[in-house]
């Protein structure tokens, strides 16, 4: 037990563009602790001041070199091998860049992923397996919960009996925009919405495809363009379902606040999510699979029902009072 507050200095600039989970997750994660542990820790954000614990969120340059001011924290977002189909740079550029994010996570005294899956791909990079630990992402109920949305349909002049697909993330290719659009045209009495944007403008991967797509989407389809993260929980509340046709993730913030108002999840089936979503959701390995999906959920009141129940399960591992103890438990551990 400790006798004196631990302080901890949180590095990041995520949430300086606007649109991305990596934001959503620093601010969660800095709110759940400053908040749900105040008696234990003191928090600082981008401050200069030497604390115990350095806890970085962003690979930023100015916090490769902060990382010696304390015992260093570094909270693993992406692979460099997920940054394809993300960001399009120069075949240079990018490998200088995937280098030097090794070296960023080499240097950190600590990793915490968000996704126990990725472990095994750090250790490939050379990454030390025990200074690993696996702590998921988390979503604050006061923040994302059920409620009535009827008033943020009509804004976007979607009838009350509509059935609405939601999508979100930012518009890249390894979102699986192009699916999802493919999808909406194979169902055109259903209505499909993506929130999301061009958070990182020209240098998104798949641009001028996508922004085609974006400006002449089809008529059951809608692009919101990014959504403050204050105004998400209507967006979840307004769909029916969320449809995630990414090709690669570590713990989308999103699917965290959508089981929060109980919606089911329609994800391609990929490895990653079987160990943090333990089955709970429908999946599919192609367009057509996802049309079938989204078909039952549409029109067989069983089967939304019992996929909306498992979302409402999902959402109770992942909550308040889990999570906290597992970042206290982590914290103390570093420094003692």
């Amino acid at each position: 037990m400790f006798m004196s507050k631990i302080s901890i200095n949180m590095l990041s600039s995520a949430d300086k563009v606007a649109g991305q989970g990596v934001g959503s997750a620093y601010l969660e994660q800095v709110s759940l602790v400053r908040d749900g542990a105040s008696d234990l820790f003191d928090i600082y954000i981008n401050s200069h001041k030497k604390c115990d614990i350095v806890h970085v969120h962003t690979v930023d340059l100015w916090n490769y070199f902060k990382m010696r001011k304390g015992v260093s924290v570094c909270y693993v977002h992406f692979l460099p091998d997920t940054l394809d189909g993300s960001i399009k740079l120069p075949k240079f550029a990018f490998n200088v860049f995937k280098k030097y994010v090794t070296k960023f996570y080499n240097k950190a005294d600590h990793l915490v992923v968000v996704n126990p899956i990725f472990i095994d791909d750090l250790v490939k990079f050379g990454i030390d397996r025990k200074k690993i630990t696996y702590i998921p992402n988390y979503v604050s109920r006061d923040k994302f919960y059920k409620k009535d949305a009827s008033d943020i349909r009509k804004k976007y002049n979607i009838s009350d009996d509509a059935f609405v697909v939601l999508g979100v993330g930012q518009v890249q290719t390894r979102k699986g925009v192009v699916d999802f659009i493919d999808v909406a045209n194979k169902m055109p009495d259903t209505t499909f919405v993506w929130c999301g944007g061009f958070s990182f403008g020209r240098i998104t991967d798949g641009y001028e495809e996508l922004k085609k797509i974006y400006e002449n989407p089809p008529k059951n389809v809608i692009f919101t363009g990014i959504v403050p993260r204050e105004e998400m929980n209507d967006m979840y509340n307004m769909a029916d379902v969320l449809f995630m046709p990414s090709y690669n993730e570590l713990f989308p913030m999103s699917i965290l606040e959508a089981i929060n108002s109980s919606k089911p999840l329609l994800l391609r089936d990929l490895d990653l999510y079987r160990d943090i979503l333990f089955e709970k959701y429908l999946k599919g390995n192609n367009n057509d699979e996802f049309v079938s999906k989204l078909n039952d959920l549409k029109n067989d009141k069983k089967i939304y029902s019992k996929y909306s129940k498992l979302s409402n399960e999902i959402s109770e591992f992942y909550s308040k009072e889990h999570v906290l103890e597992i970042w206290k438990e982590f914290y103390q551990s570093i420094v003692k």
